[in-house]
């Protein structure tokens, strides 16, 4: 049965996804302006979401076990990443955070659930301790030849802890890596209408290009929401 507010068939589609054995069925879903960015100037958030489609961004956490942002969504937003505008479970929090600059202060590490902090080998113990202290989970995965984290490996290993669907919800430097390793497998995108001429929600993507296949769109309040498959997904 579909949930109040939401975009008519987007929970039918969602619903019929089957997630991988090898890692979860991974979904990204942020919100951008018309002219694709997602936020003004570095280090500071940008409210782009009217109060429908924050009620739908909350519906997405709950349908999926974990829920990924990259540490430099942690520094500018300081995100608690629950479910609070509908009832449903909150996801996993994780945090893609390579060298540890996760701050023991950030609200996700007093949040229902402890984080999960995917780290690489080489980062720092002392920040790890004082993570732990705080109650995160650090996780060791390799990096990549870019010294960005593994995110096969990743996924990976969030498979093997039971995540079988992940929601990533940003910033643009994790966006841009899922889309460059084809590992995205879904999007859902709320776009804002107004203009910002800001930081792009997606950079380079060095020759991948992926595409939305079975694309849908309606209007949630007076933002446009856009979903679909993403073709090419390894």
């Amino acid at each position: 049965m579909a949930t109040a507010g939401l975009p008519d068939g987007l929970q039918a589609w969602f619903d019929h996804h089957i997630p991988p054995s090898e890692r979860p069925l991974v979904t990204l879903s942020y919100a951008q302006s018309l002219d694709g960015c997602l936020a003004a100037e570095p280090g500071r958030p940008l409210l782009l979401s009217s109060e429908e489609t924050k009620a739908l961004t909350h519906q997405v956490r709950a349908w999926h076990d974990g829920i990924l942002v990259g540490v430099g969504t942690v520094l500018a937003d300081d995100p608690q990443l629950t479910v609070r505008r509908v009832s449903g479970p909150s996801p996993q929090p994780i945090i893609a955070d390579t060298r540890l600059r996760t701050p023991p202060q950030a609200r996700l590490l007093s949040g229902p659930r402890p984080p999960w902090i995917a780290a690489s080998e080489s980062a720092n113990p002392e920040g790890a301790a004082r993570l732990r202290e705080g109650g995160a989970e650090i996780l060791i995965v390799p990096q990549s030849q870019e010294g960005l984290l593994d995110l096969s490996a990743l996924l990976h290993l969030l498979r093997g802890r039971g995540v079988q669907r992940l929601m990533v919800e940003g910033g643009a430097r994790i966006l841009t890596s899922f889309l460059r390793a084809n590992l995205a497998d879904a999007l859902i995108l709320t776009v804002a209408p107004r203009f910002v001429g800001g930081l792009p929600a997606v950079g380079a993507l060095h020759g991948h290009h992926p595409s939305l296949v079975d694309l849908h769109a309606a209007r949630l309040g007076p933002d446009l929401v856009v979903w679909g498959d993403l073709a090419g997904a390894a």
